[in-house]
């Protein structure tokens, strides 16, 4: 049994100058909609045809013409209520309109929106109601013939916006995508899913947006190397025309930092010798990276406000404004936030800096990247030295597991990471990392974090229970606490922190509930475990 051919229906705008023609010399152009019934491949059994009202005139010697080069066409027409052929809203609303009064039957008939007639408001509306399924369709497009005396039909195309070709298209922006999350992450293969998740954030902001960005973490977490990724980034999409200018802000001091910042006029000061352009202006079409923003004194932040919201200021002893557009990406491992409840940073400010704001975490809270990580800084210690460097399985395996284990502090993130793989590199003999230069970098890492967390002990006791309470405990109670709440400072929950603490005991008991056991203890000081988190995690030393 020979299965029926579906009924072929188009779609289509009246074209009011193209569709037009009087007399016989009609016949002499080509006329796109009458085009689409003189295929005779395309046989077309029904043509919607959409108008406006004062084109009914020409509408109706169209379906006469159809009617002479096609009579098996059944031709309708439809008035739209739009005065504007050229507003969107209007074009848009009245063919959305229509498409909603059709009774489509997809299983009977096959649909063509023809989409070379009409306004280009009109075409691309068409165009959008055929992607969303409104109409359900393929796209009809016709041309005029070479040009010649006698007439013919000219061409047409059938394109079907679900082809593989659409798909294929869509894998290349897929695959440009993750080359861009790639480089931000400086081709490490990260497998930490929220890193992961906060790098695609910050690619999509970085090409779509020039408003400042924020990027808050401990010190070492990679902020700075970051920046320097995005400028990259969006250099290579052509957002940016400038430099790249970073400067430390902790470096900044008194007249200095005006000068440096904003630049100076001859004779401004004592030692103002020459005109200083200063690096606001040197980023001009650029992007300014002001690491750790929260050491800026009152005045400099003032100045940076109005030179973010005007895109000007006035270089120290001058009475001329200088422009400067420029991105701004600041960094800070302070909680910036609590800097503006102790009146350190302008609230205005940080509003204004405040927009895109990233947390890059620490190294110990991304426990799955330490292994790709080991694996890129080995590659760079053999790129700096020109010397290859392995590790023994059993070496590999060590570190590791140190690495991720609740001692591992690693106060200083990525520069102690850094640090620990290039002393091991450069104590390996033939190249090869043997467990035994392991354990003496473990020893020395372990002997460098107590002595800074001695250092630490009364800080941290403060920041938890305030000076006064701190002052009040005996030396006994103050040293275990303290010694707690570096436990507590190194690890993500409750249990873990308790497991440590009662590794010994726990084998004992019949009962274990490590994370009770320590809740009590913290009680006795009137401690709950949010409450030593917030304390422990404080910027600058964690975050």
């Amino acid at each position: 049994m020979t299965k029926s051919r579906k009924g072929c229906v188009v779609i289509g705008l009246l074209g009011s100058q193209l569709d037009a023609g009087q007399g016989p010399g009609r016949w002499e152009k080509w006329r796109p909609t009458l085009s689409v019934c003189q295929h005779d491949e395309l046989l077309v059994d029904r043509f919607e045809i959409l108008l406006q009202e004062k084109h009914t005139a020409l509408a109706e010697t169209v379906k006469e013409d159809i009617a002479t080069v096609s009579p098996e066409t059944e031709v309708r027409l439809h008035c739209l209520d739009f005065d504007d052929p050229w507003d969107f809203e209007e074009v848009y609303g009245a063919l959305h309109d229509f498409s909603r009064s059709v009774s489509f039957d997809p299983d009977h008939e096959d649909y063509l929106v023809h989409i070379t007639t009409g306004s280009h408001v009109a075409q691309i509306s068409l165009f959008l109601l055929t992607e969303s399924r409104h109409f359900p369709a393929r796209l009809l497009q016709t041309s005029p013939p070479p040009r010649q005396r006698k007439p013919v039909p000219g061409e047409y195309r059938i394109i079907d916006l679900d082809l593989s070709q659409y798909d294929r298209i869509a894998s290349r922006f897929e695959l440009k995508l993750r080359d861009d999350l790639s480089f931000l992450k400086s081709g490490i293969e990260t497998r930490s899913r929220r890193f992961n998740e906060l790098i695609e954030k910050i690619e999509r902001v970085a090409v779509r947006s020039r408003a400042p960005i924020l990027l808050m973490g401990p010190t070492g977490a990679g902020k700075s190397q970051l920046a320097r990724r995005l400028f990259e980034l969006k250099k290579a999409h052509g957002q940016v025309e400038g430099g790249f200018v970073e400067v430390n802000c902790a470096t900044l001091r008194g007249d200095a930092a005006m000068s440096a910042l904003f630049g100076h006029k001859k004779g401004a000061f004592t030692g103002a010798l020459h005109d200083r352009k200063g690096l606001l202006c040197t980023a001009d079409r650029g992007i300014l990276l002001l690491d750790e923003i929260g050491e800026l004194g009152p005045d400099e932040q003032a100045m940076l406000l109005r030179a973010l919201e005007e895109k000007s200021f006035l270089p120290v002893g001058s009475d001329r404004e200088v422009q400067s557009d420029f991105q701004l990406i600041a960094g800070t491992n302070r909680d910036l936030a609590r800097e503006v409840e102790r009146g350190k940073f302008r609230e205005d400010l940080l509003a204004r800096i405040n927009l895109w704001t990233f947390r890059l975490p620490p190294l110990r809270e991304r426990p799955e990247d330490l292994e790709p990580n080991l694996d890129y800084e080995l590659d760079l210690f053999t790129r700096d030295t020109g010397t290859r460097v392995t590790m023994s399985r059993e070496a590999r395996q060590l570190f590791l597991r140190f690495a991720a284990s609740p001692e591992a502090a690693w106060r200083a993130n990525f520069r102690d990471f850094n640090a620990a793989v290039t002393r091991m590199g450069t104590l390996a003999q033939g190249g090869r990392i043997s467990k035994s230069v392991v354990e003496e970098e473990i020893e020395r890492l372990r002997t460098l974090w107590q002595r800074m967390a001695d250092r630490d002990t009364g800080s941290l006791l403060e920041r938890v229970l305030g000076r006064d309470r701190a002052a009040a405990l005996d030396r006994f109670d103050s040293v275990q606490l303290a010694d707690v709440l570096q436990v507590c400072r190194l690890s993500a929950t409750l249990s873990q922190a308790g497991r440590l603490l009662f590794s010994q005991s726990r084998s004992r008991r019949k009962k274990v509930n490590d994370a009770d056991r320590l809740r009590k203890y913290l009680s006795r000081f009137d401690l709950a475990w949010q409450a030593v988190q917030k304390g422990c995690r404080e910027f600058p030393d964690d975050n």
